[in-house]
């Protein structure tokens, strides 16, 4: 789980290179401008004709039937399970998934549903865990009706699902009866980076989002997919929780914005990642998970440091990241360039030489 960014040391400077997360991006000026001329309407009417324009492209992008526009990630996931299940059912989900760690509870609290955690490494099951984890269908037992994947995995180092994999634990979860959602927060960061399409990487799910607040840079929005009768029921959720917006299309239109302009260039983050990986394995004592998107996770402790330490002395010299789990993650997005990530490897190898 990412906590918000800690209180600057005393003294410390504005922060000047932000790799704590990709959610810490902010809109280009293009897309201000492109916001400031939004055709809006009411969205909580289905009128906002933005909106709808990012519903239906979205629809289409994931091969899904229909869509809605939510405010957030985690609201879609939220959606998701509410519709999914019932009081009492069981999803199964990784371990280290958002839904399990980082939504407040959510599910429970609101869907009285409870989350089992499957093993597996950097953040991914197979289809043997799946079947290891089916319970006997009895008055004991609680029914499973879920199973959610995470694509690309936050925990698992924005490890890219491979797509035989998912279908495979996907055609598990179908035998059964279950539904299938697909944590899509950074989706496109998966499809960029494998060359496949969308629409192929969650034919096999009933229901996947994307997020428009990470590497696409937009300031606010998430779009949920599936049937018509399945967002239909989301739609009714939506005004239960308050997702329902008026004139919303001013943030559709940034999110619009960032499907033209920002998806491509997700393989810079990409680049930008693997070059600060290679810079780190280079600094004794440090050790570093080869990152297969904007995510690259690393371990300072052989260098004498604690992930703490390493994080507030990097916020000395105005660079931000984040210390989770006994590891530093960096994060990479359209705000940072590859000078800052040059600059970060200086800094560090600068520190690591101090000790």
């Amino acid at each position: 789980m990412v906590h918000a960014p800690p209180r600057p040391p005393a003294g410390a400077p504005p922060v000047r290179i932000n790799l704590y997360s990709d959610t810490q991006t902010r809109p280009t000026p293009a897309m201000l401008e492109a916001m400031t001329r939004a055709e809006v309407g009411d969205d909580q009417s289905g009128n906002d004709p933005t909106i709808n324009a990012l519903c239906d492209r979205m629809a289409a992008l994931l091969g899904k039937e229909a869509a809605v526009f939510l405010p957030s990630g985690t609201m879609c996931n939220v959606i998701a399970t509410l519709v999914h299940t019932r009081p009492g059912d069981e999803i199964l989900a990784h371990e280290t998934a958002h839904i399990i760690n980082s939504e407040g509870g959510a599910h429970a609290a609101l869907g009285g549903v409870q989350i089992t955690g499957l093993a597996g490494p950097r953040g991914m099951f197979d289809a043997e865990a799946v079947r290891a984890a089916i319970r006997p269908r009895n008055r004991n037992a609680p029914p499973q009706t879920m199973l959610e994947v995470e694509q690309t995995s936050n925990h698992g180092g924005g490890a890219v699902w491979p797509k035989a994999q998912l279908d495979a634990v996907a055609a598990v979860a179908h035998e059964q009866g279950w539904a299938t959602h697909m944590d899509g927060a950074r989706l496109l960061n998966a499809c960029v980076a494998s060359g496949i399409p969308a629409a192929e990487m969650c034919a096999g799910f009933d229901t996947a989002w994307l997020d428009f607040t990470k590497g696409l840079g937009a300031p606010l929005g998430a779009v949920l997919c599936g049937s018509e009768e399945f967002i239909g029921h989301a739609w009714r959720w939506k005004q239960r929780l308050g997702g329902a917006m008026r004139q919303g299309g001013v943030c559709a239109a940034a999110c619009l914005y960032a499907l033209d302009h920002h998806v491509d260039r997700l393989a810079e983050d990409h680049m930008n990642a693997a070059a600060l990986a290679r810079g780190l394995k280079q600094i004794p004592g440090i050790e570093v998970t080869d990152p297969d998107t904007n995510l690259v996770y690393f371990d300072p402790r052989g260098a004498g440091f604690s992930p703490a330490d390493l994080q507030t002395e990097l916020r000395r010299q105005g660079i931000l990241v984040s210390a989770l789990a006994g590891k530093i993650r960096a994060c990479t997005h359209l705000d940072v360039s590859s000078g800052m990530i040059e600059e970060t490897l200086a800094a560090i190898r600068g520190i690591v030489a101090e000790r």
